[in-house]
């Protein structure tokens, strides 16, 4: 079987051609020339690392939250009130999240590595964040896509945002800007999932009447919230919920966040473990500017997207590509491509069909320093119409 395109595996030659595009840093006037970056990795055949689209991919829409925000207002005691702001920190020390709005770059000083992540201080993302980059500077931003600028434009090193939970699913939202972006995937964390149920200090759990939370963990939790009897409250991510709780003082108010939002908001932790499987596990992406090289020392995973062309049996010829040099597929993801969204297709009757558009994500577990996996692509680019690699990295072992 005659495989073409196994020269694209040169950083040096091909760079050009593969969309490795300079990145601006907007109002900062900064440049950063990739390809001269990659142009010291001469020995390394593996260009796949780099950007291999030659067109670019519209996200899908933004997804929200279905469940409605409520305003939490009700009755409460005074002197209880009173009493218990009186233990909250000052909520107004903790770092604001970034907006899109935010322009100015704080150039870190070098000795600490700044990562992103979406939510509020305390939140599961800021504890992966933690987990890859022990002594990093967390910077939180209010959405998903303002921590890819934030990379994008030098504030920050490094992003840390949620790709996948073991009982919620894929976060679509980050799948679709890996696409919008040019960032490259350099480490995965896998964090456990620790849901704790937080009230006031000195408030039972038997007080509550409500529970605040983002929809997922309400969702994973429902259980005990249902032993409960509490009203369920959406909130846009769970260290929120934890901050709405300890700002507003209603001692029936409680809130499901983790352990680390309990200590930064001066909350109580009624009770640990709340989530109806215990096994619950959230796994994140790096993002960087700049790939990681890839090597042999460990065990790899690599990210790729690619769409396929009308035709019988295409996609079991894409996956056979893997499978036909003894490698693993730990992930395997569709998404409706918008720049094409339906495709036309004859039909034997009378009309004509019409079929969703695809782009497909997986992971597969092998480096892009091997062989194998360098002909895989290259075989797997022979008949795919688009094909991007978003990163070769070494797995977060758990």
């Amino acid at each position: 079987m005659a495989l073409k395109g196994v020269s694209l595996w040169s950083f040096c030659s091909q760079a050009p051609q593969l969309g490795i595009a300079n990145s601006h840093s907007g109002n900062f006037g900064q440049i950063v020339n990739l390809r001269g970056e990659f142009g010291k990795c001469h020995n390394w055949q593996c260009c796949c690392l780099s950007v291999l689209a030659q067109r670019a991919i519209n996200p899908v829409e933004d997804e929200k939250p279905t469940m409605p925000e409520v305003e939490i207002s009700g009755p409460s005691d005074g002197a209880h009130e009173n009493d218990t702001k009186a233990f909250h920190k000052d909520l107004n020390l903790l770092p604001k999240p970034l907006t899109a709005n935010d322009v100015s770059s704080s150039p870190s000083d070098g000795s600490k590595v700044r990562v992103a992540y979406q939510g509020l201080p305390g939140a599961y993302s800021e504890d992966a964040a933690l987990k890859a980059y022990p002594k990093c500077e967390t910077v939180p931003c209010d959405e998903f896509e303002v921590a890819f600028k934030a990379v994008e434009l030098w504030i920050v090193d490094k992003a840390v945002l949620p790709i996948e939970n073991s009982v919620g699913g894929s976060i679509h939202r980050n799948y679709d800007l890996l696409l919008r972006h040019r960032l490259h995937i350099v480490g995965e964390v896998q964090l456990q999932v620790n849901h704790c149920l937080l009230g006031l200090p000195g408030v039972k759990k038997q007080e509550l009447k409500r529970v605040v939370s983002h929809p997922q963990a309400l969702a994973q939790c429902e259980v005990m919230l249902n032993n409960l009897n509490v009203i369920k409250v959406g909130s846009p991510d769970t260290a929120g919920a934890a901050q709405t709780v300890a700002s507003n003082g209603i001692r029936e108010t409680g809130a499901i966040a983790s352990a680390r939002a309990a200590r930064l908001y001066g909350l109580d932790i009624l009770a640990e473990k709340v989530q109806d499987d215990d096994d619950n596990t959230s796994r994140f992406l790096i993002l960087a500017r700049e790939p990681t090289i890839p090597g042999t020392d460990r065990r790899y995973k690599t990210s790729i997207v690619f769409s396929l062309e009308e035709g019988p049996g295409v996609l079991f010829k894409a996956l056979a590509v893997f499978a036909l040099r003894d490698i693993n597929l730990s992930k395997i993801e569709s998404r409706p491509q918008l720049q094409r969204p339906l495709r036309v297709v004859d039909d034997s009757n009378q009309g004509k069909a019409r079929y969703f558009d695809y782009l497909f994500h997986i992971d597969f577990e092998a480096s892009m320093a091997e062989p194998r996996a360098q002909f895989a692509l290259g075989h797997l680019q022979e008949f795919a119409s688009f094909l991007r690699v978003l990163g070769s990295y070494p797995i977060d072992a758990v």
